[in-house]
């Protein structure tokens, strides 16, 4: 089936659709450093990089020239959402409203047999459930119209390692009598921080390279699905630390974090580093537990975490791996940002991404559901749940 990929950012979501046979005909977002991740890594996919608004219907009928559309697929930014205003398909109170009108606008001109929305679990609660309930009302009124449901996946249910939390809402045409329904849990104990990155190279602050080699075999059946047809290790260079820093990681154990240093190695002032800073979030630099998922892997995790048994941040491949990218997958642009830099950093890009293995879980319950029968697991075979050690050592 073949779908298109609206606010795609580097392709998580379109890679877990991909892995469900699915064929992504077009691809888009705005910001310019994705692009170049998700071109790099779906080359034959027609990108348009251009904030929605800007891009016409008939734009992406003329590129995907005459194909079918089966899903439309997605995650407008929704933060700015009111509902004071009447015209509900010009919303003028934050620019960052339209975006979701213009995905309903894509939707109902292609009315393809289903679509996926995808954003955060705060949607929910968003003037006390009265946003999802207006969205909803939004596809079930658009064009033919769709039959619509939504829910809080976790991420760690199929084989994520993080627990990762994100609203899912799926439309069906309402023609095709079939009522939207999703993935149940596939995974009985959930991948673990160690298990997802223990084979990659175990390198100190300011140290890695772009291409390294693999120190060791894989460890477990998760390992060795990340290491499908890789021959080497991208986007492993961790982060520079001063070694006031790399002092304060050293006292920090196994999920504490910044809040439970003394004073000693307290964070300072911006700009007055003689005076300690009086604000403290509690996952700043947290160090996550070995034989636990890790918590959401937010576009800010390049400071957000400190590995579990290194004196250092997270480098951008572990970040991948916790998202369940494989590592073949490649990213392009800046590793990191400066606030006058332009386009997402590689840590923005997988932070911000649709966990590949949750999209798709997503992606084949869809097809189970459309094509009226079962996925076949002979037909494609994404890998076995992973038979993975209960104990660690430190």
């Amino acid at each position: 089936m073949n779908v298109i990929d609206l606010f795609s950012g580097c392709g998580g979501l379109g890679l877990g659709f991909k892995w469900a046979n699915y064929s992504t005909v077009l691809a888009s977002d705005i910001d310019e450093n994705c692009e170049k991740t998700y071109t790099h890594n779906f080359p034959n996919v027609p990108f348009i990089q251009k904030d929605l608004r800007d891009i016409s219907t008939k734009q992406i009928q003329d590129i995907v020239s005459g194909k079918s559309i089966d899903v439309v697929v997605g995650g407008p930014p929704c933060q700015g959402f009111s509902l004071a205003n009447k015209n509900r398909n010009k919303v003028e109170d934050d620019p960052r409203n339209e975006l979701f009108y213009e995905f309903v606008r894509v939707v109902k001109d292609l009315q393809p047999k289903a679509f996926i929305m995808e954003n955060v679990r705060g949607l929910l609660s968003m003037k006390k459930g009265q946003v999802i309930k207006l969205m909803k009302e939004a596809f079930e009124n658009a064009g033919i119209g769709y039959e619509v449901d939504y829910k809080i996946l976790l991420a760690s249910d199929y084989g994520v390692p993080q627990n990762r939390q994100r609203v899912i809402m799926m439309g069906i045409r309402k023609d095709l009598n079939i009522k939207p329904e999703f993935p149940n849990k596939s995974y009985s104990r959930p991948v673990t921080v160690w298990e997802a990155i223990s084979d990659l190279p175990q390198i100190k602050a300011s140290e890695g390279d772009e291409k390294m080699s693999y120190p060791i075999e894989e460890a477990n059946t998760y390992q060795s699905f990340m290491r499908t047809k890789s021959k080497s290790v991208f986007n492993h260079v961790a982060m520079r630390h001063t070694q006031r820093l790399i002092n304060r990681f050293q006292v920090i154990k196994a999920g504490e974090s910044l809040a439970h240093v003394s004073q000693e190695h307290a964070a300072v002032k911006r700009g007055n580093p003689k005076e300690k800073s009086k604000i403290v979030f509690s996952q700043n630099n947290q160090r996550l537990h070995a034989n636990k998922p890790a918590p959401t892997i937010a576009a800010s995790f390049q400071s957000n975490f400190i590995h579990p048994f290194l004196h250092r941040n997270f480098t951008a491949r572990e970040g991948a791996r916790l998202q369940s990218f494989p590592d073949t997958f490649i990213f392009k642009g800046m590793r990191t940002k400066m606030s006058w830099e332009k386009g997402l950093s590689q840590y923005q890009q997988i932070g911000n991404a649709v966990p590949p293995l949750l999209g798709f879980a997503i992606a084949k319950k869809l097809h189970e559901l459309l094509e009226g029968s079962k996925f076949k697991e002979s037909d494609f075979r994404l890998f076995e749940a992973p038979e993975l050690q209960e104990t660690f050592k430190d």
